[in-house]
């Protein structure tokens, strides 16, 4: 039977190398500052992103501009391109067309003098068929107003026929392409007789002072 020693307390086993202290459990402590502040750490970290969030799609808007314009100015680039080519090509051939009008003039002659015929009339109507496909248009006729902007008059002369100046004579037909007019057509004008106009608005004035006199005097006098 083991007999208890006064003044002394049954203590709980400590683990060899601990220190009393250990043996007693830690009361809880008091919340450090650094966890009291992750709150505000917290809402820091979300004002940072969403300023990020801001300056990319600030930069997002930008490059989004810079593609918009990079776009346009392709497309008005393409569309310059495509006038040049079509302004080389209008000038490449009224060029050319400019270099037949010799030929096509001689066509015309031989055709008036009633010699074009045979393998001639084959290959002038073939080359006129080719110069109409590229867009030669022939202009001019007889009895048409004189137009300084498509006709050069190389001849004048007066006719009591006309009221205007008038060709009266194409010596040389005129050549256009679309709008534009490589040769204007060679004329030869006539213009209203001098004093036609003056004669005849006399002799209509005299008509109604005579038919006025009559009609005061009381008509002509019987016999």
């Amino acid at each position: 039977m083991t007999e208890e020693t006064p003044g002394f307390e049954e203590k709980p086993d400590v683990p060899s190398g601990a220190t009393p202290d250990d043996a007693e459990p830690k009361a809880a402590s008091p919340s450090s500052p650094e966890e009291q502040a992750a709150p505000a750490g917290d809402a820091s970290q979300t004002a940072g992103l969403v300023a990020q969030l801001d300056q990319v799609r600030t930069a997002l808007g930008e490059r989004t501009a810079d593609l918009q314009r990079l776009q346009a100015e392709y497309q008005n680039y393409r569309r310059r391109v495509e006038r040049d080519r079509i302004a080389v090509k209008e000038i490449a051939i009224a060029n050319l067309l400019t270099e037949l009008l010799p030929v096509l003039d001689d066509i015309g002659r031989a055709r008036e003098h009633g010699e074009l015929v045979g393998g001639f009339k084959s290959v002038a109507e073939s080359l006129e068929t080719v110069a109409a496909k590229l867009g030669l248009q022939q202009f001019g006729k007889e009895g048409e107003p004189f137009d300084p902007t498509i006709h050069e008059a190389l001849m004048h002369s007066y006719a009591p026929d006309v009221t205007e100046t008038t060709c009266v004579a194409i010596l040389q037909p005129g050549y256009r392409i679309g709008e534009r007019t490589i040769r204007p057509a060679r004329v030869a004008v006539a213009e209203p007789q001098p004093g036609a106009q003056t004669v005849k608005a006399e002799g209509a004035d005299e008509a109604p002072a005579a038919d006025a006199d009559d009609k005061e005097s009381g008509g002509p006098e019987e016999g």
